[in-house]
């Protein structure tokens, strides 16, 4: 008995997306909070109610992406190894809402405490996740998914954007034709109904 909870404990962490430079960030607000307050200008209770709604809107983002990430697994769920593309839910609008979730909760957990650290944390945290997590994460997708994550880059955001049309170089087209017409507009097959 103690085995088995040991061992579906682990299987859990294994599975909890927690991304160092915002877990470190969190932790270091609440610490520099105590150490050297910076308090954050305006009403104490409306940055209490803005934190408490951006940890809980990142909350139920990565959630949300969980949930559809499970769904989308037939076998044993496995965060860092997919099965197949999730395009569906919060990755039909941005490619990381994971990361996206934890920003949100990192920047909701300084308001909330009310530490104009969060200030300096975030940034550094969005930075390290970005170039050691989003970046690599997408070049092993490419590599694994090829054309398929390809399409999905080209109709969806990174992080934050309207999904959908997305301006091509100029003089390019998609087709690989290249002209003098200027931008070539990609075309969203889920919303423009072109198939």
């Amino acid at each position: 008995m103690r085995s088995s909870i040991g061992q579906r404990a682990m299987a859990i962490s294994q599975n909890l997306p927690l991304p160092a430079g915002s877990v470190v960030g969190v932790v270091a607000i609440l610490l520099l909070h105590r150490v050297r307050p910076v308090p954050l200008p305006g009403p104490g209770a409306l940055t209490r109610v803005a934190g408490a709604a951006l940890l809980a809107t990142g909350c139920a983002l990565n959630v949300w992406a969980l949930v559809e990430r499970r769904r989308r697994t037939s076998g044993e769920f496995q965060l860092e190894q997919p099965e197949s593309l999730v395009t569906t839910g919060p990755y039909a609008v941005n490619r990381h809402p994971m990361y996206v979730g934890w920003w949100l909760i990192h920047l909701g957990a300084g308001v909330l405490r009310g530490s104009a650290w969060v200030a300096a944390t975030v940034p550094v945290a969005v930075l390290i996740e970005h170039f050691a997590g989003s970046v690599v994460e997408e070049r092993e997708l490419r590599r694994r998914f090829g054309d398929e994550f390809s399409r999905y880059s080209e109709r969806v955001p990174r992080y934050v954007g309207r999904p959908g049309r997305r301006r091509a170089q100029p003089g390019f087209r998609p087709t690989g034709e290249v002209d003098d017409a200027g931008p070539a507009v990609v075309r969203s097959p889920l919303r423009d109904g072109v198939a």
